[in-house]
């Protein structure tokens, strides 16, 4: 007699009792991110810069039946970034998943003419801010006996660019942080693990997807022809913070329509 399957035990997705933060939560990737893990369950400390965006977005979020605090944070300023940490663990007492999605373009131009400034400003809110968040929430991960950090990075980390090249190395940067954390937090349960998108239909990306012969370009070097949606994005943080990627870690896993595995035929 052949023997039934075994449905998964629990939803494999379900969030339900954990607490996530998300930076950069105002719009765009991060606010479909905050918007997509209360909908399955967690309770959501969304932060921003943007007082106004931070605070629609959570009042949004309650109104419609899930549990939001918005917290206003710099990114750029480290004590800042230290009371985001501590006012989000005093919400319930602790923080399950990080979510470092907050960020800037910052620089465009060549290495060769950045100035120590533009360096200093860009590395400090796209990457130490990262690091700084994991340390301040990892201690408390660890006494519950793990947790998830996702660090939104992008596929200009993955390869060289003309004219974003500083972007680029502070996202490699957020994937380099993923595997070195993710060695020294496995021990204590703590899954970390970084997210690189490819062109995803965001206001950010707007200018962009107005340029025909940039998408032409673009378009014909991602086999599967289209922009992403940030639903896409949100979906694959989702399974990080889940069960879904319980035996994760320490990967950057790309989102990009294929763009950075094609030949362009």
């Amino acid at each position: 007699m052949t023997k039934p399957i075994s449905p998964p035990e629990g939803d494999l997705f379900d969030l339900s009792g954990q607490v996530a933060l998300v930076t950069g939560a105002a719009g765009g990737l991060g606010r479909e991110i905050a918007q997509t893990l209360a909908h399955y369950g967690a309770e959501v400390v969304v932060s921003d810069l943007s007082a106004a965006g931070t605070e629609q977005l959570a009042e949004a979020l309650n109104e419609g039946g899930y549990s939001a605090l918005p917290l206003i944070a710099d990114l750029a300023d480290a004590a800042s970034v230290i009371a985001l940490a501590e006012q989000a663990l005093a919400w319930r007492g602790r923080v399950n998943t990080l979510v470092c999605c907050g960020g800037m373009e910052g620089y465009v131009g060549s290495l060769l003419d950045v100035s120590d400034q533009d360096w200093q400003t860009l590395m400090t809110v796209n990457l130490q801010s990262a690091q700084r968040l994991s340390a301040a929430l990892a201690p408390n991960m660890r006494k519950r006996g793990g947790g998830s950090i996702v660090f939104i990075a992008s596929i200009a980390g993955l390869r060289g660019n003309r004219s974003i090249g500083l972007y680029g190395i502070a996202k490699a940067g957020l994937a380099q942080l993923a595997r070195n954390l993710a060695v020294e937090l496995g021990p204590d349960g703590i899954r970390v693990n970084a997210l690189a998108p490819g062109l995803i239909d965001t206001p950010l990306s707007k200018h962009l997807q107005a340029d025909e012969a940039f998408m032409l370009h673009r378009m014909a070097m991602t086999p599967l022809r289209r922009v992403g949606k940030p639903s896409e994005i949100a979906g694959v943080v989702t399974m990080l913070a889940g069960r879904a990627g319980g035996f994760m870690t320490g990967q950057t896993l790309v989102v990009d329509g294929g763009t950075v595995i094609t030949d362009g035929s």
